[in-house]
């Protein structure tokens, strides 16, 4: 028998394999409803997860257009930065259905690059810190492994603190305070 990969799966995979990349993809995790459970499933820091948030910008008369933000699962997006990274004036996060009917993906599942249409997506920098990150892959129970500087080519991200200022210090215990940097960063690739 033959495996054919879910729909997900299979967009994310051509996206990658168009940029070189072969992802590390992991299947049949039962605990991947938030970024706390997902990181215990996988047996890493909460941070090394990547949270694909959807937000929508309002034109004209009720016409939302979607951003993406790859926020770490330990942090929470400040909309004020991502409407300024952005170059929107009024930003929010997408409801589980716009989300749904705009990038074609369930909030949960949401994948960091390979949607059905071309959206800006915005990476917070504080997950450029880590060796490996773990996404979403589109598929319920289904994970992937990658390097950020790889995920920001792939997703052709602009590497961004969108971050609420809220981790600085808190997240690790025993090190350094950091104080946020701007930093933008532009992907390079097709």
């Amino acid at each position: 028998m033959t495996y054919l990969p879910q729909p997900g799966i299979q967009r994310i995979v051509e996206v990658a394999s168009r940029k070189g990349v072969t992802l590390d993809i992991r299947h049949g995790l039962h605990s991947t409803h938030n970024a706390e459970e997902t990181a215990a499933a996988l047996s890493v820091g909460v941070g090394q997860i990547v949270e694909t948030l959807v937000f929508v910008a309002t034109r004209g008369v009720g016409r939302l257009v979607p951003v993406i933000c790859l926020v770490s699962g330990r942090n929470q997006v400040d909309l004020s930065r991502l409407a300024a990274v952005s170059g929107e004036t009024t930003i929010r996060e997408a409801t589980g259905r716009e989300a749904r009917d705009l990038m074609g993906y369930a909030a949960a599942d949401m994948p960091p690059f390979g949607h059905s249409r071309e959206v800006p997506i915005v990476m917070d920098q504080d997950l450029s810190q880590y060796e490996w990150v773990w996404a979403a892959t589109g598929t319920p129970g289904s994970v992937l492994r990658v390097g950020p500087r790889t995920l920001r080519v792939l997703s052709n991200a602009l590497v961004a603190p969108v971050a609420r200022a809220s981790w600085i210090g808190g997240a690790n215990v025993g090190t350094a305070r950091r104080e946020p940097r701007l930093q933008l960063a532009a992907a390079t690739g097709a």
